[in-house]
């Protein structure tokens, strides 16, 4: 099977999470994608603002409302606890699942940082790796490239100008944001009272 996997806190999910994996699953042909909300992001300066629990179940409303079988939450990281290690991540699914292929999506933003994760070379020999589009990055950030790596640019994912952070401040501003976060998912922050002072 072919496996996509897409990491990330999360917090909340938004429209452009949806989006691009959708967007990677057609160009890939990926059976399956796993939503993996980290527990703690080696590289993420700033604090989590939901719990671990909240933020698997925002997911679970999302990928219900979407209603694309392919779309799976997944719980290693948040079980695991601690930093949130891809080549962890990775070990564990190849472990579980011999047989499959497995395709990491992340933005051009992450792509440039890549070098600066635990095990590069581990993770090139883990995991083909799909890179969508960022704003303000230009094709894989030329110059980036690393060895061994096995990269698929999807143009088709779009440059979505949407983050997590924005979304938090303007719940936070009590402004509206069903343009760009499922319906479900503002319906259970509205009742966990989650963002209100951020």
């Amino acid at each position: 099977m072919r496996i996509g996997i897409l990491g990330g806190s999360f917090d909340p999910v938004h429209r452009g999470h949806l989006g691009i994996a959708g967007a990677v699953a057609d160009a890939l042909g990926l059976e399956r994608v796993l939503f993996l909300p980290a527990a703690q992001a080696p590289l993420r300066d700033a604090a989590v603002h939901a719990s671990g629990s909240q933020r698997a179940e925002m997911l679970r409303l999302a990928l219900d409302e979407t209603g694309d079988r392919r779309f799976d939450v997944s719980e290693l990281e948040l079980g695991r606890g601690g930093l949130s290690y891809a080549v962890d991540t990775l070990r564990t699914l190849h472990a579980e699942r011999p047989a499959d292929d497995f395709f990491w999506i992340l933005g051009e933003d992450q792509w440039v940082r890549l070098g600066h994760w635990r095990e590069p070379a581990e993770l090139a020999r883990l995991a083909e790796w799909a890179v969508y589009p960022r704003p303000g990055y230009g094709p894989l950030a030329a110059g980036t490239a690393l060895a061994g790596f096995r990269v698929h640019r999807v143009v088709s994912a779009g440059a979505w100008d949407i983050s997590s952070s924005l979304v938090r401040t303007r719940l936070g501003q009590g402004e509206d944001v069903s343009a760009w976060v499922p319906d479900k998912v503002i319906e259970y922050i509205r009742k966990s009272g989650l963002y209100l002072s951020h």
